[in-house]
């Protein structure tokens, strides 16, 4: 079984308007709400590739009852845990001449609340997968991805980060199955910008040395690289197509990635291919991956 796990969850107001004017009244010429978080995100494209998963996290007041409306509708599995003040927090995306995001901040998560989640993660088992994905609130310990994998180590369970900078470079000692900066994360990480694949390979090669089994790279319309645990590179460029919504495509890529390795039981190029095409089909729409659409990717790419 795979789990996600998202600390902060939203709600994403999106809104399109032809020009953003500051101070003055805006009117948008298109909008939606939809469910979000990097974990959920991973869990709605699961959902949609035909992969079963758990979503869990903290929720709170109206706007979580209306991120588990929508997990329902689309048939994704959760277990949230309630907060019993406050509301899950609301994302603005205004999408103009230029892109602006405001994002909320979220509720207070006690150490109680905390302890809970910490006990569910103890019911898995061997052979599961745990995606732990985005920032920490500030009502959460700065090491809390820490202490969840150091609390899980040796139980055979695949967990998968997607984080920035510290939170991702703290955890490699406890050896995650999978990591995926993109190129100018990896960058970060060392103080250097990256100009070619041979210093992203190279660079992505010391997050290996310090942990990391298998490193997914997301190059944006560049494509991505991995280099696998048998300590093979793998490149892809980047399908064609029209750039919608980047919101969701890192996430995407992961969904995608976990469902090749499943479906092809274990080869890391083909996980590589659909994490693209994954990645890439929810770049080119304006709601998460579908599984016509990333096949229809994938036959382009593979």
């Amino acid at each position: 079984m795979i789990y996600t796990v998202t600390f902060n969850p939203a709600l994403d107001y999106i809104v399109r308007l032809d020009a953003m004017e500051v101070g003055g009244t805006n009117r948008v010429t298109y909008e939606q709400v939809l469910a979000g978080g990097k974990g959920i995100n991973v869990s709605i494209v699961l959902g949609n590739m035909g992969q079963k998963s758990t979503a869990l996290g903290f929720v709170a007041g109206f706007t979580g009852e209306e991120i588990k409306r929508q997990l329902l509708e689309k048939n994704v599995d959760f277990d949230f845990i309630q907060l019993p003040q406050g509301f899950t927090r609301i994302n603005a995306k205004i999408k103009a001449d230029v892109e602006t995001e405001v994002n909320g901040q979220g509720p207070n998560i006690s150490e109680s609340k905390r302890e809970e989640l910490l006990k569910q993660l103890d019911t898995l088992k061997e052979g599961d997968t745990l995606v732990l994905a985005g920032s920490i609130p500030n009502t959460l310990p700065d090491d809390m991805y820490e202490k969840i994998m150091e609390r899980l180590q040796g139980k055979g369970i695949r967990i998968v980060v997607d984080a920035t900078k510290k939170l991702l470079l703290n955890v490699l000692k406890y050896k995650p199955f999978l990591i995926k900066p993109n190129n100018h994360e990896l960058g970060d990480m060392f103080g250097v910008k990256l100009k070619s694949d041979e210093e992203i390979v190279e660079y992505a090669k010391k997050l290996q040395d310090q942990g990391a089994q298998n490193v997914l790279v997301s190059m944006g319309g560049d494509g991505a690289i991995l280099l696998d645990e048998t300590g093979k590179s793998h490149k892809c460029a980047a399908p064609k197509g029209t750039l919608v919504n980047s919101v969701g495509a890192g996430d995407s890529m992961v969904a995608g990635f976990l469902t090749g390795l499943n479906e092809s039981g274990g080869d890391f190029e083909k996980a590589f291919y659909m994490g693209v095409a994954c990645g890439s089909a929810s770049a080119f729409s304006e709601n998460l991956a579908t599984r016509e659409e990333v096949d229809a990717l994938l036959r382009t790419i593979s």
